[in-house]
């Protein structure tokens, strides 16, 4: 499809221009174009790893900047948001190797927009929504944590969670969330049942 419903061209047709073009001032263009449209999801996707503006701004301007030393070799096999997300994560993961994304996101109530909590159902305020995010941090391992943050808060489908975290197993990310959403499930229940024996007493 060279064009969305808005009569934009689509990111693949911006590419296509860029790549077969490249260096003229419609490929310029294009890529000014093609950047503009994901300058705000690289920011937050910065600043979920971060927590602090200024460190999520230096880091979106390294994701561009390294995006555009490599353009020329994106080959189409997966969506352009899905190999930009993997140069955010790479980026990321150098810069704040110490932490994980979900242990500086317990103070931003967006990030937890819409989620639902298994057998708990859906978390409605600020208590709860950082409740949920220790207990996946003490439940998940860090690829199962990266995994269900990229469903739930970016909701990337399975096959693009699998290529941005490499995951080669058979069934890609899509044991690695039924995992995930198993531990949480149980970890849930085990703190029900904890709170109802505190209450009996």
């Amino acid at each position: 499809m060279s064009s969305q419903p808005d009569g934009r061209k689509s990111d693949e047709a911006l590419l296509n221009l860029i790549l077969t073009e490249y260096g003229s001032s419609a490929s310029k263009k294009a890529i000014s174009e093609l950047f503009r449209r994901y300058q705000e999801r690289v920011y937050q996707w910065c600043y979920r790893y971060t927590g602090n503006h200024d460190n999520a701004l230096d880091l979106s301007q390294e994701v561009f900047l390294g995006a555009y030393k490599n353009l020329k070799t994106f080959s189409g096999r997966s969506s352009f948001s899905s190999w930009l997300y993997a140069i955010v994560r790479n980026r990321c993961v150098s810069a704040m190797r110490k932490s994980s994304p979900l242990e500086r996101a317990t103070g931003d109530p967006e990030l937890l927009r819409d989620y639902r909590s298994g057998p708990d159902g859906e978390i409605e305020d600020q208590q709860e929504k950082e409740a949920l995010l220790l207990l996946m941090r003490e439940t998940l391992n860090p690829i199962e944590q990266e995994a269900v943050c990229l469903q739930v808060f970016e909701r990337l489908p399975v096959y693009s969670i699998t290529e941005v975290l490499g995951i080669t197993g058979s069934t890609g990310a899509r044991s690695v969330l039924q995992n995930a959403r198993r531990k949480l499930r149980a970890a849930l229940a085990d703190r029900a049942n904890k709170q109802g024996e505190r209450e009996d007493g």
